[in-house]
């Protein structure tokens, strides 16, 4: 049921008309902004023959060409910007990993706007003022550490800065300082469990009563795993930093059924992600956004990569829920011609008896044939008969739900490498053969 009470933005009480007016007066405004402030995106609706006036409903943004990583990769460093440099008040940039990085520009008003969104989106996982929150997400470039910093304060909360790493003493902060919230990766929460339990400490026994987990895919099982480790609410943020970064959807702990985007900042499509094409609400596709209020650096139908679904709103009705997001198409693995993402063995990991949530996946190649071996960590105490039949059941269920072979490698606790960031769930040899 929705909890629409006085504490809430006027934003978040609209009505539906009000809302998509809004929308579309602001799409407008960013559609005008993009094109006289940025070359790329003047020649890209030149191209499409569209200009910002032939926007006059919010259906017509699907006439407008698709904002990508590589173009804004093509445009390093500063090609993207709207407004003069002068204006910029902050820099935030992706890792580049697997090419340039991409570097995003913000203004006082976009930050701002960021820290309202993030406000916006604490309170509705169960923040209130005077809260502390543990923030475990890497602070610097990145943009979760300081998203979550600014949006905690805005709130009205207490602020403990830890970021990320050094796992003994975040356990230690947690139990001198005893946050209500810890804002971090999934993954790297359980990392902070295990080194609970290592320390003699009761998981269940903390301060922490809600954990908002972003940065990564994860699952409805690794919830599970965790509000019973840890007997908190554990909800779901989502964000990317050529968007804005954390904030542009939540899950509200009262529902607990995916993300309520907060539209009247970032308007959401779904599309087919070969065709492109758009897709109506409830078909699962890629998630584009265009961004509503951004002045540093506006992007339009910016694909995100990421897959989901867009369902009416339920805690907040005005605003659309995404379902959360379990997979990018960028991260599926092809598996001898099956279609393999790496949510689908976690699903399969935690529903194993004996088998711990910390696994990863090995890809090599044996002769002509891409191969698999999921390696998982197994429970303390577990005997040796237990971790083979674990394994063989990981084996038999991959081979069940995900129509692929695998081999499965049940290791030794804290076998596997820790991450205080976003996990490394692939490790991929095949290039390097077998």
């Amino acid at each position: 049921m929705s909890s629409l009470g006085p504490d809430l933005d006027p934003a978040e009480k609209m009505g539906p008309d009000e809302l998509r007016d809004l929308q579309l007066g602001r799409l407008r405004w960013t559609l005008r902004h993009a094109y006289e402030n940025v070359p790329f995106y003047r020649r890209a609706f030149d191209a499409a023959g569209v200009r910002p006036e032939d926007c006059r409903s919010l259906e017509d943004l699907a006439r407008f060409p698709m904002t990508t990583k590589d173009d804004l990769r093509a445009d390093y460093p500063f090609g993207m910007f709207a407004v003069p440099r002068e204006r910029i008040r902050r820099i935030h940039a992706s890792s580049g990993t697997t090419g340039r990085p991409t570097v995003v520009g913000y203004t006082d008003r976009d930050l701002s706007t960021w820290a309202d969104v993030v406000a916006r989106s604490i309170r509705a996982a169960g923040g209130l003022p005077g809260h502390t929150v543990h923030i475990a997400y890497g602070y610097g470039l990145f943009t979760g550490g300081l998203g979550a910093h600014y949006g905690a304060e805005r709130l009205g909360c207490t602020v403990v800065p830890v970021s990320s790493g050094v796992t003994a003493r975040q356990v230690t902060l947690i139990r001198d300082l005893r946050p209500e919230i810890i804002m971090v990766t999934p993954s790297y929460m359980l990392a902070l469990m295990d080194e609970m339990e290592r320390q003699g400490l009761d998981p269940r026994a903390t301060s922490l009563k809600i954990g908002i987990f972003g940065a990564e895919p994860w699952t409805e099982r690794m919830r599970e795993e965790i509000e019973e480790r840890l007997a908190i609410d554990a909800v779901d943020i989502y964000g990317l930093s050529e968007v804005m970064g954390p904030g542009v959807s939540q899950e509200c702990v009262e529902t607990k059924d995916g993300l309520h985007i907060w539209e009247d900042h970032f308007y959401p499509e779904v599309v087919d992600p070969v065709t492109a094409e758009p897709l109506p609400q409830g078909r699962r596709g890629e998630l584009l956004f265009t961004s509503l209020t951004k002045e540093g650096m506006p992007v339009v139908r910016y694909r995100t990569r990421d897959l989901t679904r867009l369902l009416p709103g339920t805690a907040r009705p005005s605003f659309r829920r995404m379902e959360r997001v379990t997979g990018r198409d960028d991260d599926m693995i092809v598996l001898r011609g099956v279609n393999v993402f790496p949510t689908q063995i976690e699903e399969v990991v935690l529903g194993t008896p004996g088998l711990s949530p910390h696994f990863q996946l090995l890809l090599t190649r044996r002769g002509r044939m891409d191969h698999m071996t999921v390696r998982v960590e197994a429970r303390r105490g577990s005997s040796a008969e237990r971790r083979a039949a674990a394994g063989d059941a990981v084996v038999a269920a991959v081979r069940s739900v995900v129509g692929v072979t695998v081999d499965c490698a049940v290791l030794d606790p804290e076998t596997l490498e820790r991450s205080a960031g976003k996990l490394r769930r692939v490790v991929d040899h095949r290039d390097a053969g077998d």
